[in-house]
């Protein structure tokens, strides 16, 4: 049996949850992992203007232990893990020599996390530009709301702060920076296609046409980082 470990990561808004759910309604025999903050977030600590701290710096928020519990759960035995999530619907048959097991994991902060970061296989980071990003924040609606001014006082800030120490700790990150304001298809078959060239779930095609749509998608979006 075969086994793979995703990361999606990025900044908030950027697409990284949309893309996460279409992988896995494309990839066979794939679950989700979704890093999320508790629902009671009392012992996240409040900046001077009243922010809560979100960061790399109190990451137990985000319930890493129970997450990376889940993880070694799923490694050790992925088909026991999908049954007692009640995905077991969700697999398809497979041969034992052929078997490919697709773990997704999600979330903004996974890279900051070394214990987590040393497990994935492959890794891709989800940008989009500031402006961009302030738009799509702004437009959504959050319980409770974000106060004012939050997204350029924290926010975009702490985004910038994060991935900065993404960088130092992340050394293979390479060109899986992914331009999130890419067509949402195009976006999504390059990354199949990455993924399916590491499992050998499918024979990729060479030519180079499939190439050039790879090659547009996945590139070094550094560029989408306003300072």
């Amino acid at each position: 049996m075969k086994t793979l470990i995703l990361g999606i990561g990025g900044m908030t808004n950027g697409g990284k949850s949309t893309l996460a759910r279409r992988l896995h309604q494309q990839i066979p025999n794939s679950c989700i992992i979704v890093v999320f903050f508790p629902q009671d977030d009392s012992v996240v600590p409040v900046d001077c203007s009243g922010f809560k701290q979100y960061d790399s710096k109190v990451l137990s928020a985000l319930h890493m232990d129970k997450m990376i519990n889940d993880v070694d759960l799923w490694r050790k035995d992925p088909e026991a893990y999908m049954n007692g999530q009640g995905l077991n619907k969700e697999m398809k048959t497979l041969t034992a020599d052929k078997g490919v097991f697709v773990l997704i994991v999600e979330g903004f902060l996974i890279f900051n996390y070394g214990p987590l970061n040393v497990l994935f296989d492959k890794k891709y980071f989800m940008e989009i530009p500031y402006d961009v990003c302030k738009e799509r924040r702004s437009s959504r609606v959050y319980k409770p709301p974000d106060p004012p001014g939050y997204f350029d006082g924290h926010v975009w800030p702490m985004y910038l702060r994060n991935r900065e120490e993404m960088m130092c700790m992340v050394s293979d990150m390479g060109e899986l920076f992914l331009d999130g304001l890419s067509p949402k298809e195009e976006l999504l078959a390059a990354v199949y296609e990455d993924v399916c060239q590491e499992t050998e779930i499918v024979e990729v095609s060479s030519s180079k046409s499939n190439e050039g749509v790879v090659l547009h998608v996945l590139f070094n979006c550094h560029n989408c980082v306003q300072l």
